[in-house]
Parts: C-alpha cells; sequence; structure tokens
C-alpha cells in the first residue's frame, strides 16, 4: 500500500505547531507496520540549510494555476526510511514563515495542483493520498475536476484530516477561475461555497472519501454549532464518513531519558525533581523543591484559556506557587504576562519567545502543565507533559478529555486533573485541589506523576486505525 501525505509543515524540517509534530511522527509508525508512506510538502525559505544541502534534484515541471503555468522543482530527500518531496517554486515559498501572507490563497492553490502534477515522478504508484488542514483541502477536487479520467489518477482515493477546523482558508469566489480552474458547477453549498466565498477545507470535507479530525472527542464537538466554525451541518451530511482518531507522539523523540536538551536525563521522580531545580536556577526563580511549578507552553491566543487565568492570576499566586510561561501570540497577551512577571519577580518567569530546547525543559522541570482550553482538537502539549512528567490541568474539550483521566481520590487512579466549565473560578478551584496535593500529600503525588510517566501515548495504536481507513478505502471501486 502507497501512501502520499500531503502538508504543509513537518517536523524536523519546518514545524509551527502540532501539525508538524503529526506529520514528523505518523508516518514513520505507519512505516513500522507496513505501510509504505511518502511526504510531500512546500520547499519554504526557512528549512535548515543542512536539509536542503542533502535534498536531490528529480525533476522540473510546470502546473498550472488558473490561466498560467508555473515553475515547481521536485526534490527528494529519504531520512527515517521515509522518501520527503519538496514542491520548489521561489516565487511562492522563498519567504520568511509558512503563512500569512496576502497571497496564500494563491500559494496553496499552486501547492495543491503540483502535489497532483508530481504523482508521475514519484518512486511509487500513489494510492492514497492524506491530506492535512486548508493547505492541501484543494487536492481532492482538483483531483476529480481534472484528473479522474486519467489512468494513473483513476483510483486514487483521498483522506482529508482537520487538525483545527477554525482555520478554513476562505477566499473570493474569483478564485475558482483565476487560480483553481473550476466551472460554476463546484459552487454550491455541497461543493466549495462558503457564504459567497470559496472555502479550501470544506473543499476537502465535499471531495474527499474520507474525513479524520485528531481525537474521537473533537470529532463529536465540530457537528455541533459551538464547535463547528459554521460547518457543522455539512459535517452532521457526512457523519458517516468522519472518524476521530487520537493524535499520538514520538516516544523516540519525547523521551526524557535520553533528551540531549535536559540538563539532567531522567526515568524517575527523583531525576525529574533534580531538572526542576535546574529549571528554577535558569529563570532566576527561587530554588524550592516545596513550591509547586504550573507552567504554560502556548501560543497566546483565545483559544487557549488565556483570559481565564489573567482573571484570576493574582489568586492563584496567593496559592504559593511559581509560574512560568513559554509563547508568543497577541500583543495584548505577552504585555499582560510580562507586566506579571514584574509584580511577582519571585513567583513568575515570563517568556515571550519560543526555544524547543527551553519547552523540553519546561515540560521536565514542571509539577502542573495548565491547558484551559476554550476547545482543542488533540493537543500535544499535554501528552508531552505527561511523558515528562508534568500532570496536566485541562478543561474537559477534545482531545484533552480523551487523554487526561483526572485524579479519582478514591482509587487512585488518574493521570492529571480537569474541569467542565468554561469558567475561571471552575479552573481556580481545580488549581487548588492540585495545589494542595502536592504539598500535603507527595506519596500520592509521586504516585500520580509516575502514573502519567507510564502512559503510553506512542502512535502504534492510532497509525493501526489509520491502516484500517486506509484498506477499506482500497476496496471502494472508481
Amino acid at each position: 500500500m502507497n501512501v502520499l501525505f500531503a502538508a504543509s509543515e513537518c517536523a524536523p524540517f519546518i514545524k509551527t505547531g502540532g501539525l508538524g509534530d503529526v506529520i514528523g511522527a505518523l508516518p514513520k509508525a505507519l512505516k513500522k507496520q507496513g505501510i509504505n508512506v511518502s511526504v510531500i510538502l512546500p520547499k519554504f525559505k526557512d528549512l535548515p540549510f543542512q536539509i536542503k544541502q542533502e535534498m536531490t534534484h528529480v525533476t522540473s515541471i510546470e502546473v498550472p494555476v488558473g490561466w498560467r503555468q508555473q515553475f515547481c522543482g521536485i526534490e527528494k530527500l529519504v531520512a527515517n526510511g521515509i522518501t520527503y518531496y519538496f514542491l520548489d517554486n521561489e516565487y511562492y515559498f522563498k519567504r520568511h514563515g509558512s503563512y500569512g501572507y496576502f497571497d496564500d490563497g494563491e500559494r496553496f492553490a499552486f501547492f495543491s495542483r503540483a502535489i497532483l502534477e508530481s504523482i508521475p515522478f514519484l518512486d511509487d504508484h500513489t494510492e492514497i493520498i492524506h491530506c492535512h488542514d486548508w493547505q492541501t483541502g484543494l487536492v481532492s477536487v482538483l483531483l476529480k475536476a481534472h484528473y479522474q479520467k486519467h489512468p494513473l489518477y483513476e483510483n486514487i482515493k483521498t483522506v482529508f484530516t482537520i487538525h483545527n477546523l477554525l482555520y478554513q482558508g476562505v477566499y473570493p469566489k474569483t478564485v475558482l477561475a483565476e487560480l483553481l480552474d473550476l466551472s460554476e458547477l463546484y459552487f454550491n453549498m455541497d461543493g466549495l461555497e462558503f457564504h459567497g466565498n470559496v472555502s479550501y477545507l470544506k473543499a476537502g470535507l465535499a471531495f474527499s472519501n474520507y474525513i479524520t479530525t485528531v481525537s474521537p472527542s473533537y470529532a463529536e464537538e465540530i457537528q455541533t454549532p459551538y464547535y463547528g466554525e459554521q460547518l457543522d451541518g455539512y459535517l452532521r451530511k457526512r457523519n458517516g464518513d468522519l472518524k476521530g482518531i487520537i493524535n499520538g507522539i514520538d516516544n523516540e523523540s519525547y523521551n526524557p531519558a535520553s533528551d540531549e536538551y535536559l540538563p539532567v536525563p531522567f526515568s524517575t521522580y527523583e531525576g525529574k525533581m533534580k531538572n526542576k531545580r535546574e529549571l528554577q536556577e535558569i529563570l532566576n526563580l527561587p530554588v524550592n523543591d516545596e513550591v509547586p511549578v504550573i507552567s504554560m507552553v502556548t501560543r497566546l491566543v483565545d483559544q487557549k484559556g488565556i483570559d481565564l487565568i489573567l482573571h484570576v492570576f493574582h489568586e492563584m499566586m496567593g496559592q504559593g506557587i511559581q509560574f512560568i510561561l513559554l509563547g508568543t501570540g497577541e500583543e495584548k497577551y505577552e504585555w499582560a504576562f510580562r507586566n506579571l512577571a514584574e509584580q511577582y519577580p519571585n513567583q513568575v518567569s515570563t517568556n515571550t519567545y519560543f526555544d524547543e530546547g527551553m519547552a523540553r525543559r519546561i515540560y521536565a522541570g514542571s509539577d502542573i502543565f495548565l491547558m484551559p482550553s476554550q476547545f482543542e482538537p488533540c493537543g500535544i502539549g499535554q501528552l508531552i507533559a505527561m511523558r515528562y512528567g508534568a500532570l496536566p490541568l485541562v478543561r474537559e474539550t477534545g482531545g484533552l478529555r480523551d487523554t487526561v483521566i483526572p485524579y479519582n481520590q478514591f482509587t487512585g487512579e488518574g493521570n492529571g486533573f480537569s474541569f467542565t466549565n468554561y469558567n475561571a473560578h471552575d479552573m481556580l478551584h481545580t488549581i487548588e485541589q492540585a495545589v494542595g496535593m502536592y504539598k500535603f500529600q507527595p506519596k500520592r503525588w509521586k504516585q500520580l506523576t509516575e502514573n502519567a510517566m507510564n502512559e503510553d501515548f506512542s502512535w502504534d495504536s492510532s497509525s493501526s486505525e489509520y491502516i484500517d481507513l486506509y484498506e477499506s478505502l482500497l476496496t471502494i471501486k472508481k
């Protein structure tokens, strides 16, 4: 079985969030189970220089973008038994950053069409194209409109995975003819039309053979108006073709026993505490085992529940904790946390940048990892936190609900803490419970931490679910 992953990012080459982690890890897990997986990506400017040096040139082609023909170089790199293809066009991709440009609609229209134009030049005959998020949402509709009668393409099946329904790639109707060479027949409620515009994400929902998303709870939630981002009705219509499969993490990459970023690699609770002391020291916080460290590694945006934290921050400080933040985002939030660090210099460390090494140190040195999200399709942070012995404290939504088992004081079971309502005082009450347990029940805390560290959130079981899905697709006739 030959599966081609199509995505806009992939760790360790280019990564802006959880999508990059998934595309970096899932193909390797599928490969271990005998699936032949390749990955196709844009050749962004920010790719590491060494990676670019290791690529080999496959060929150069021309790609239709509306009425124009645009150059596309196909380059290849083999790593970890996976073949990665990079599509090169300097006009579209030789820029800093991956997204956020005025012509993103054209850039990813080109990328989607280039994926399909590249298929004759790949090492293996593609049977399934697995597309991820709006940047590749057009692949399935372009396949149907422009390639379905070509013998090389006629039996190709498509899977579309929603990593975050909030980001949809919505552009004016004019892109139909100008960029996609599609007729008005595709502009309707069952096609690409979205409130008078064209939605690239909806194209993936409408024309892919199967739709997945990154947790069972999120698959249910997005079929409701609150979480559905105005697509809940359409998703209910395709309910029979929609499946939630929980994300995993790469246990080889995220392994506290061998993590080179950590000052003290560890596999025991005692080793974790050494990392806590090191973290407190490098961030100029008082070194004290008895003070619980609550941390966040996050984008500073509304989705992440930042307003809840700011609403009760002074009450949190009154519990005698230390708070560590790493992340960037909206300026108002960055300013607010920097201001709080000035007010509480011995309790708060605000770090408004992102650094992978510092993120790993924070996971390893924290006692509690806070994720009070409004919504969370899956979440990677809570999985990494548990792997590194930081107990997640989360709101029960999406993948957070599916992966964090709240502590049960009667049975001792659980791997974290949770609250249900999107309410600052509900969150604060849960923090008080966790802090109280840390301070007054150290043996139970240690046991709960070890429970979390022993959880298996590898890709093994989830990759098997994808394989079942692929196999069912290959039984579908043309």
